[in-house]
């Protein structure tokens, strides 16, 4: 059964002390004009901001059942951001209403947490960014609530397994595209789509740097990967079809056959050799 809007709950309060990013109270962020390699201090700070994503993910991730709705997950994760210093990034970020984005079975990504319950069998994504010390740090992670049926759990098993190869081909010198393409690669092996509208960024004191990360082979993706860099591989792989409709809250995508699509997300920085994961538990 297609999924349809829930009820929105008043919009939760952050304590007067914690900083705010600059967008909140704007109808857009400012335009970064900095650089796509940061200083080792900022990534310092963004593991940390990682960290308390991570863990408030987790956390939110702990009550997930049949039974349960997607705001009393947001209200979890939302006090343990605040409780740990940090800024819900996703709060008032263009408008969005609440401090993560939960998106479940046919929803693509950015579902805003309601009244919805979950069902037994349903999938669910959670999406969290934490802002802390002038920068952020954001992950997502797919779940299975209850009973799941064997077709979800492999695409939700293979979304993960895909996230990790993108993660092993960050090098530098190579191009950004190296990352799709790997992530497409693997996806057709299940006739799974892969969805291009909506991307890995750039991320640092920015939410979103400009610096797009496709999840297939794009050719316009040359830009040379950087020790340093900073930003986020997030593959969206789907049952069906990669199309999709956007609900009229003007957030929530869901895929156009309404069939189902799970999501992972970490964020890295470009190390000598490699890549680290900023954003672990």
């Amino acid at each position: 059964m297609a999924l349809v809007p829930g009820t929105l709950s008043p919009t939760r309060k952050v304590p007067a002390h914690i900083a705010r990013p600059e967008y909140v109270g704007k109808p857009a962020p400012a335009p970064y004009t900095g650089p796509e390699v940061q200083s080792a201090e900022t990534i310092e700070k963004m593991r940390i901001a990682g960290r308390i994503a991570a863990r408030a993910m987790e956390e939110a991730a702990k009550l997930i059942e049949p039974g349960v709705t997607t705001d009393q997950l947001d209200v979890v994760a939302h006090e343990y951001m605040c409780d740990h210093g940090a800024y819900p990034s996703d709060l008032g970020y263009r408008g969005f209403p609440k401090s993560i984005c939960t998106s479940i079975n046919e929803v693509i990504c950015h579902g805003i947490p309601d009244s919805t319950v979950l069902q037994d069998g349903d999938i669910i994504n959670i999406d969290a960014t934490a802002f802390i010390h002038g920068v952020h740090g954001d992950l997502n992670a797919t779940y299975l609530c209850g009973n799941v049926d064997e077709e979800s759990k492999l695409l939700v098993e293979r979304t993960r397994e895909a996230l990790n190869r993108a993660i092993k081909a960050v090098k530098p010198g190579r191009q950004v595209n190296i990352i799709g393409r790997v992530i497409e690669s693997y996806a057709k092996r299940f006739d799974y789509g892969v969805v291009r509208d909506f991307t890995g960024h750039g991320i640092n004191t920015s939410f979103h740097s400009g610096l797009i990360i496709p999840h297939y082979d794009s050719e316009r993706a040359t830009q040379t990967i950087k020790p340093g860099m900073t930003f986020t591989i997030e593959p969206m792989l789907t049952l069906g079809s990669y199309d999709y409709d956007i609900w009229e809250d003007g957030w929530t995508v869901v895929t156009k056959d309404r069939k189902r699509t799970a999501q992972f997300e970490h964020t890295l920085v470009v190390t000598a050799d490699g890549a680290e994961i900023l954003t672990l538990p």
